[in-house]
């Protein structure tokens, strides 16, 4: 039995050797897909009881992930070490603040029902705290490295070098669901007005990012196949801030004076609206994308859960839109988005346990072949003798 015991725990060491970070996007896209359906603004039997069980889903995912890493850098520090030196791989660091936050979120939303509301109040103030602890650290940390570790070529520029600049727009969206549980007053303003201020730093951030993004797209050509879903990560911070500013609204009369609380009001509909239309606009692009490289033979990877969790952040905005609107095409918007959304969830979970099941989303990267010896005198003779 001991015998037995030691070989399950090598072999589980063995198998998270190449774990990466990108791994939280799934937590991610399943705590999204709870915490957008409960805020749609039609009534469905059932669809709460739903969203709440896929919410505790992500709970057990992110534990179960939380573990898993540990033993990555407990005991393949060498290969954690090369994940932050790899321009590629170190932005994802950036999923693991989003994957506590959004996690955090769904407890007051709607793990409340099940796990009760003071519970869902002190999970959502640990995994927030946390969350965004590790994304401001990631917001700077992984730019540093790129500037002076990296060495990326501007042809390298990928969506994926949003990641660590989201996380703290996550933070600014979720923060204001614990507003109302602070004392009135000063607590309440303070976590309001640091959720605006890391509002401004994500958003000033990634519009510093994003024409990168965008030149290296035009100017480069389509992205490799395998990147191609990643070009969903823009709709993040585009989604996510619009339900920010609707956040802030909602939640700004209780916590700051009257002329402020007004202009929070203000702000979710005139900066919300222009912005979940360019959502849009890069929707379609990214759609057209995705179909062309589905045609030239794109299969599953783990980029796949690029579809969920920014399509989830664009529902939450058409929902805030219509609460601050009151117009029925945001409803709607958001009722089609949250199919999508769920139909993109459905498919990725799916085809990663199947991966998980028969190995190859565990397996070791492939390694391009050796280059063949170039042929020279010295190498001819050589052969000959």
């Amino acid at each position: 039995m001991g015998d037995d015991s030691r070989r399950d725990a090598d072999s589980m060491v063995t198998a998270v050797r190449h774990l990466g970070p990108n791994w939280y996007a799934a937590v991610m896209g399943t705590a999204a897909v709870a915490t957008a359906g409960a805020g749609l603004p039609v009534h469905v039997p059932g669809l709460r009881t739903a969203c709440t069980a896929v919410w505790a889903l992500s709970l057990v995912l992110l534990l179960a992930l939380l573990a898993a890493r540990a033993l990555h850098w407990t005991h393949h520090r060498d290969q954690a070490r090369a994940h932050l030196l790899d321009p590629a791989t170190a932005p994802f660091y950036g999923c693991l603040a989003m994957a506590l936050l959004a996690v955090g979120g769904g407890a007051i939303t709607v793990g409340r029902d099940w796990i009760g509301g003071e519970a869902a109040v002190v999970l959502d103030a640990v995994l927030f705290s946390a969350g965004t602890a590790v994304g401001l650290a990631a917001a700077v940390a992984v730019p540093y490295l790129m500037a002076v570790r990296h060495r990326a070529e501007p042809s390298q520029a990928t969506p994926v070098w949003l990641l660590p600049l989201v996380a703290p727009m996550v933070s600014a969206a979720l923060g204001p669901l614990l507003v109302p549980h602070l004392p009135p007053g000063q607590a309440r303003e303070t976590l309001l007005l640091a959720c605006f201020a890391m509002f401004g730093l994500s958003l000033l951030g990634t519009l510093l990012m994003l024409p990168l993004v965008f030149a290296r797209l035009v100017t480069g050509g389509p992205l490799p196949l395998a990147l191609t879903p990643t070009l969903c990560l823009v709709l993040g911070p585009l989604g996510q801030s619009t339900t920010a500013v609707g956040m802030f609204a909602d939640v700004a009369p209780g916590a700051l004076p009257a002329p402020y609380s007004d202009g929070f009001d203000v702000l979710a509909v005139l900066y919300g609206v222009p912005v979940m239309g360019f959502a849009l606009l890069w929707a379609g692009l990214a759609t057209a994308h995705v179909l062309r490289a589905r045609r030239h033979g794109m299969g599953f990877t783990m980029t796949w859960w690029a579809f969920t969790f920014p399509v989830g952040t664009c529902v939450t905005g058409a929902e805030a839109l219509a609460r601050h609107t009151g117009l029925v095409v945001y409803e709607g918007l958001a009722v089609g988005l949250y199919g999508v959304l769920v139909g993109a969830w459905t498919v990725a979970a799916v085809r990663t346990a199947h991966g998980l099941l028969n190995g190859t989303l565990l397996a070791a990267p492939r390694t391009a072949p050796a280059a063949p010896r170039p042929v020279t005198a010295r190498t001819t003779s050589g052969a000959v003798h």
